[in-house]
């Protein structure tokens, strides 16, 4: 049985500057932990899952990890600065095309629908138009011609080298093929200004000798320029198109994959605002807002007298079709990048008594350490004295270590 020191006993070890291990209970298979040196109480205090002594705070592995915290290596690295700007999604410029009416006729099929996708080239209507007509005969009778002409200006050349015709008929023949070649080169020109390949109109024209009744003659097909979604349908079947005051175009194609972020830069901040700068665009408040990721690709060099700022858009990629034009963003764009020696997430930080610190990981568990800050971005700080690269320090839940480290002073307190 344990005998419990007199009051004499305790008051000369108080005096002495000592601390004399004290007990109620039975005796234990192991001493109990040391308490602070400047404190000795009669009655034993529970300090839970940890025990803390000048600055430190005693902890188990077991402790450790069934309170989630967090320990990592102390390591430099890059602190990014940034300005924060609204913005707008806008459809990216070079990724948006109109399907033009380049024929005076009507709609005769529309074979896309709202929303429908399509890749480049593909067939989106077909108008019904005379002009286009008129275009295919001039083309293909000069075509006829040509073969014509050709033929018997090769037969005037066997025949005049036999001395069998003139060479008067042999130059008329000459003149009336080269004359037709160029009626010939006319007619396809036509053709493509049009929009129309001579060739597929000489293939189709056979086609149509074989089946009378399916003539192609009128039929003009309009395409699409580039591959996306038909985002607006400007006509319907029968509608005139292509004479003034009609429709100019009959649909509106946009590829989405990649949209423009337009933003609206003060004079303040534009000097640091550079092409090809790292942006992150967040849609809503909050951690959970969907954070995406793009590059400034235009810098006006004009500002806008009324509000004097100047316009830059981001390029941001839109794969999974999450960012909608004319949806309001903000954009954070990263104006610098410092290297730093000792960089620390801010979690990692609690203020104690007014002075900033972290908690080193130490044989018994965690030591509070002083820590001189210095530059700093959204995230991370930079640590100027306190620490040292390779020290292991706690990034998450250091709030606990705070309260047990207090709550542990306020109990020797008293």
């Amino acid at each position: 049985m344990r005998i419990l020191p007199s009051a004499a006993l305790v008051a000369a070890g108080l005096l002495a500057g000592a601390a004399i291990p004290l007990s109620l209970g039975p005796a234990r298979d192991s001493p109990p932990a040391p308490t602070p040196a400047a404190h000795t109480d009669e009655h034993d205090h529970d300090h839970g899952p940890a025990e803390a002594g000048e600055g430190l705070v005693r902890m188990t592995p077991d402790q450790i990890r069934d309170q989630e915290i967090a320990v990592a290596p102390v390591r430099g690295g890059i602190l990014s600065r940034h300005v924060l700007v609204p913005g707008t999604v806008t459809p990216d410029a070079d990724r948006i095309a109109r399907v033009p009416a380049r024929v005076v006729g009507t709609v005769s099929q529309m074979r896309k629908r709202l929303g429908d996708t399509v890749a480049k080239g593909d067939v989106v209507a077909i108008l019904d138009s005379r002009e286009v007509a008129d275009a295919k005969s001039d083309y293909l009778t000069a075509l006829v011609q040509s073969e014509l002409q050709k033929a018997n200006f090769e037969r005037q050349e066997k025949l005049l080298a036999s001395r069998a015709v003139s060479e008067a008929a042999w130059q008329n023949a000459r003149a009336l093929f080269q004359e037709n070649q160029l009626r010939l080169d006319l007619a396809r020109q036509k053709l493509s200004a049009l929009g129309l390949n001579a060739a597929e109109v000489a293939a189709a024209q056979k086609r149509d000798e074989a089946t009378p009744n399916a003539s192609t003659l009128r039929q003009y097909e309009l395409r699409a320029p580039l591959g996306g979604r038909i985002v607006e349908r400007k006509v319907d079947v029968g509608t005139a198109v292509g004479k003034e005051g009609d429709p100019a175009d009959l649909y509106t194609v946009a590829d989405l994959s990649s949209v423009w972020i337009d933003l609206a830069v003060s004079t303040a901040d534009l000097a640091d605002v550079r092409d090809g700068a790292p942006v992150a665009v967040r849609r809503g408040q909050g951690a959970e807002a969907p954070v995406g990721r793009g590059r400034v690709i235009f810098v006006s060099p004009l500002l806008n007298t009324e509000t004097r700022s100047a316009r830059v858009v981001v390029a941001l990629p839109n794969e999974d079709m999450a960012w909608r034009p004319g949806t309001y963003v903000t954009a954070e764009i990263g104006i610098a990048e410092d290297t730093v020696a000792v960089r620390l997430p801010k979690p990692a930080l609690q203020t104690i008594e007014g002075k900033r610190v972290v908690f080193v990981r130490v044989p018994d568990g965690f030591a509070k350490r002083e820590v001189e800050l210095g530059r700093a971005d959204d995230d991370a700080v930079e640590v100027v004295s306190g620490l040292s690269p390779g020290e292991e320090v706690v990034v998450g839940n250091s709030f606990l270590l705070k309260a047990e480290l207090g709550k542990s002073e306020a109990e020797h307190g008293h």
